[in-house]
C-alpha cells in the first residue's frame, strides 16, 4: 500500500512539477512578447531564446527571436530563427522576404534569392515590398558584376580607436576625428549596448593612428540617458548640427531630431531641436553641403519614396531652413537611404539597402551630368556583405578617408576604417604598372579610365482583355498614357488582334496613369511607375540598350444592374462617417464615374445580421447616403446617384460565424442604373 503510494505521490509531484514548469515558460513567453512590443530587444531575446530551448510556440517564439534580432541590427543571427519559424509552420507571408535579407547578409546570395522567389510566388499585397523584393531579386542575380568590380581602394581598421562596443559617424574637423561610440554609462535596451555618445580625438600625421585618449566632443552635446550622433559642421565651423534620439519625450522610432549648437567665445551653446525635424519621424544623419548652405539629412516621415529617404533643406545667413525636399527617386528608394555626405568634388556620397548592394547597407555616389543622375556603388573592399555606411574624405585631394563597417576582423560591432584610393595622382602609365601586381594583391582590383554612361531606353506595351470567364482579348481599345507630374499626354495607341497595344516611352524614376477605353466597357484606368524599375549602369552591358515592361489589362463589360463590390469601405462602430481610409476608396470611384460620364449608379451598404432588422436599415441607409454626399462634393451630379441601405436582407454569407465572414456582409456596393 505504502509502495503504491509512493508511486503515486511521485507521479503527482511530476505533474506538478511539469505544470510549475510549463507555467513559468508561458510566463517567460508573456513577458518576452511585452519587452518586444516595448522595443526592448535584448531584454526580450533573453527571455525568448528560454522559452525556444523550451520548445513552446516554436512558430512564434522563432518569429520574435528573428524580429528581434533584425530589428536591433544583428542580422546573421536573425537567419537561422526565421528559418526555423518557417519549419515550425508560421504562417505570415512576410518571413521570406525578411529572411532573405539576412541570408544575404550572411553571404548566402543563391539562398536569399529563392527565398524572393518564394516571396514573390506567393502574391503578397505589400506593394512596397513588391518592389523592394524585384528589386533585389535583380540584384542577387547579378551579384558578381559587384563582387568583382575592380577598385583602388585599400582600407585599414583604427584599431587603436576601436573598442568591443560601437565606433561609427566619423567627420573630421581641425586634426581631429569626431565620431560616435558606445561608451556612455546608460545601457540602451534595444540592443544591450551603452548609449550612443559623441567624441573626439587628435589624428596622428598618417591618419591611421590616434594621439591621446577619446574624450566627449561638448558638455553641451553629451547627455547621460540618451543616443547622440553623426556631426555636421558648416564651412566655418561654427555651427554644429547633430542626432539626439531616445530622449524618452516621443514613442518608438520617432524619438530622434536633429539639434543645432553654436560656438560662442569659445564654448558650445546649449542644442536646440531645429525645426526641419518632424515631431511624429524619426530624423537623423544630418549633412551640410561644402559651402554650408544646404543641410542633407535622412528621414522616415510620409510621403517619402521608401522607408528611410535623404532629403535636403537651405539655411540663411541667419540660421533659418526652408522647407524640407525629398531628393527623388533617383536617390531615394523603397528601401533605406542613409549617411548621406558631400565630398571634395561636390558628390553627394551615401549609403543605401535599396540599391544593388553587396550587403545590407553598401557606400554609393551620386553624380549629375547634363541633368541626369545615375548611381555608383563603390565596390569592394568598401563595400562587403555587412553593413558599410557614414563615408567622409579627410583631404581636398580625395586620396584618405574614413568609413565606418561591421564586417568580420573588426573590434567591435560597428568600427571606423582609414580607406586610401591608390588611384589618385596616377597617370595612366602608372595605373597600368599597378595592374601588374599579383591577382590575389587588393591593388590589383582596378577601374581604368571612367566609362562613358550607358543609355537605356524604356518601353511600355500590354494586353487589354474583358473580365469575363472565360476571358477574350480585346481589339479596339483605346489605351492613352499620361506623366502625372506634368498631366502630359505621353502615348495613344489601339489595341489589335490578341488585345496587343504599345510601346510607349517611359523615362527613369517617373510615374504614369493609363487610361483605357472600349465601347460597352466600363473605362478604365491603372497607374505605372518607373520608380525602382531603372537598370543600374553597372549591370548595363551595352552602350544602348532598350527594355520594355509589359501589363495586362482586364476591362468590365457595361451591363444594367451589373453590380461592383468597393473593397476596403470601413466604417467605425454603429457611425456612418467617411473615415480617411473609406475616402481613398471612394475617391477611385469618382474616377470612375468621371471616366464614364453617361454611368448613373446606385450605391448601396449592407449590414451584417447582429443588431435588429431596423436598426440596421437605418444605419445601412445613413451609411450609404454619406458615400453619396461625399461623391457629390467631388463634383459628380447628384442625378447620377441613388443611396439605398439594405440592411441585412442581402448577406452574402447566412449564418456568418467569424469576424471575416461578418466583414463580407458588412460591404459597399455600386450597380449601374443606366448607361
Amino acid at each position: 500500500m505504502q509502495k503504491h503510494f509512493f508511486i503515486s505521490s511521485l507521479a503527482f509531484v511530476g505533474c506538478l512539477t511539469l505544470f510549475t514548469a510549463c507555467n513559468s515558460t508561458q510566463s517567460m513567453f508573456k513577458e518576452g512578447i511585452s519587452k518586444f512590443d516595448k522595443g526592448e530587444y535584448e531584454l526580450a531575446i533573453k527571455d525568448l531564446r528560454t522559452v525556444a530551448n523550451a520548445n513552446y510556440e516554436p512558430s512564434r517564439t522563432n518569429y520574435l527571436l528573428a524580429e528581434s534580432y533584425r530589428l536591433s541590427n544583428r542580422f546573421e543571427l536573425a537567419a537561422p530563427y526565421y528559418k526555423k519559424a518557417l519549419e515550425a509552420g508560421n504562417p505570415d507571408p512576410e518571413i521570406p522576404f525578411h529572411y532573405a535579407y539576412m541570408l544575404k547578409a550572411s553571404g548566402e546570395y543563391v539562398e536569399a534569392a529563392k527565398q524572393l522567389e518564394k516571396y514573390l510566388a506567393s502574391n503578397p499585397t505589400n506593394k512596397v515590398n513588391v518592389e523592394k523584393a524585384n528589386r533585389e531579386l535583380y540584384t542577387l542575380r547579378s551579384i558578381d558584376v559587384l563582387r568583382d568590380k575592380k577598385t583602388f581602394y585599400r582600407v585599414q581598421n583604427l584599431e587603436k580607436l576601436n573598442t568591443a562596443g560601437g565606433e561609427y559617424g566619423p567627420f573630421v574637423k581641425d586634426g581631429n576625428l569626431i565620431f560616435a561610440s558606445t561608451r556612455k554609462n546608460t545601457t540602451y535596451r534595444t540592443n544591450g549596448m551603452p548609449m550612443v555618445g559623441i567624441y573626439k580625438v587628435k589624428l596622428a600625421d598618417e591618419y591611421a593612428e590616434t594621439a591621446g585618449e577619446a574624450e566627449p566632443f561638448s558638455p553641451a552635446s553629451f547627455l547621460e540617458g540618451v543616443n547622440e550622433a553623426d556631426v555636421t559642421f558648416t564651412k566655418d565651423g561654427k555651427t554644429v548640427v547633430f542626432s539626439r534620439a531616445n530622449t524618452g519625450g516621443k514613442k518608438g522610432t520617432a524619438d530622434c531630431d536633429l539639434y543645432l549648437s553654436r560656438l560662442v567665445s569659445g564654448k558650445w551653446s546649449e542644442p536646440r531641436m531645429i525645426p526641419v525635424s518632424d515631431s511624429a519621424s524619426w530624423d537623423a544623419n544630418p549633412a551640410f553641403s561644402r559651402d554650408g548652405r544646404t543641410l542633407y539629412f535622412c528621414s522616415n516621415r510620409p510621403g517619402g519614396v521608401g522607408g528611410i529617404d535623404i532629403y535636403r533643406a537651405n539655411m540663411d545667413a541667419s540660421g533659418r531652413f526652408s522647407k524640407p525636399v525629398n531628393m527623388g527617386k533617383d536617390i531615394n528608394t523603397p528601401g533605406d537611404e542613409m549617411f548621406p555626405y558631400v565630398g571634395p568634388d561636390s558628390k553627394l556620397y551615401f549609403s543605401s539597402d535599396g540599391h544593388p548592394g553587396l550587403g545590407k547597407l553598401d557606400v554609393f555616389v551620386a553624380t549629375r551630368s547634363q541633368g541626369v543622375i545615375t548611381i555608383e556603388n563603390l565596390g569592394p573592399p568598401i563595400n562587403t556583405r555587412f553593413d558599410d555606411f557614414g563615408m567622409v574624405y579627410i583631404d581636398d585631394e580625395m586620396r584618405f578617408g574614413f568609413f565606418a563597417s561591421n564586417r568580420t576582423g573588426g573590434k567591435g560591432d560597428d568600427d571606423i576604417y582609414l580607406f586610401e584610393d591608390e588611384s589618385v595622382g596616377l597617370d595612366s602609365t602608372q595605373l597600368a604598372e599597378l595592374e601588374k601586381l599579383p591577382i590575389d594583391d587588393p591593388r590589383r582590383r582596378t577601374v581604368g579610365k571612367p566609362e562613358p554612361p550607358k543609355i537605356v531606353n524604356y518601353f511600355l506595351a500590354g494586353t487589354v482583355s474583358s473580365n469575363d470567364t472565360p476571358a477574350a482579348t480585346l481589339d479596339s481599345a483605346v489605351v492613352k498614357m499620361y506623366e502625372v507630374s506634368s498631366d502630359s499626354l505621353v502615348g495613344q495607341g489601339i489595341s489589335r488582334d490578341g488585345g496587343i497595344f504599345g510601346t510607349f516611352p517611359l523615362e527613369e524614376g517617373k510615374d504614369y496613369t493609363l487610361l483605357i477605353e472600349r465601347k460597352g466597357y466600363i473605362t478604365k484606368r491603372d497607374a505605372f511607375s518607373m520608380a525602382g524599375k531603372g537598370i543600374p549602369q553597372i549591370f548595363r552591358k551595352k552602350l544602348t540598350m532598350d527594355t520594355t515592361f509589359y501589363v495586362a489589362f482586364k476591362l468590365d463589360r457595361l451591363a444594367l444592374n451589373k453590380t461592383f463590390v468597393l473593397e476596403n469601405i470601413y466604417y467605425d462602430l454603429d457611425k456612418f462617417n467617411i473615415r480617411a481610409d473609406a475616402a481613398v476608396e471612394l475617391d477611385k470611384l469618382v474616377q470612375i464615374l468621371k471616366d464614364n460620364p453617361t454611368v448613373k449608379i446606385e450605391l448601396s451598404s449592407h449590414t451584417d445580421d447582429r443588431s435588429s432588422d431596423a436598426y440596421n436599415n437605418k444605419l445601412s441607409q445613413n451609411r450609404a447616403q454619406s458615400a453619396v454626399d461625399y461623391i457629390v462634393l467631388k463634383g459628380i451630379e447628384k442625378d447620377r446617384l441613388v443611396a439605398k441601405g439594405y440592411g441585412e436582407t442581402r448577406l452574402i454569407i447566412k449564418k456568418a460565424q467569424t469576424e471575416e465572414e461578418h466583414q463580407k456582409n458588412r460591404r459597399t456596393e455600386f450597380t449601374i442604373l443606366s448607361y
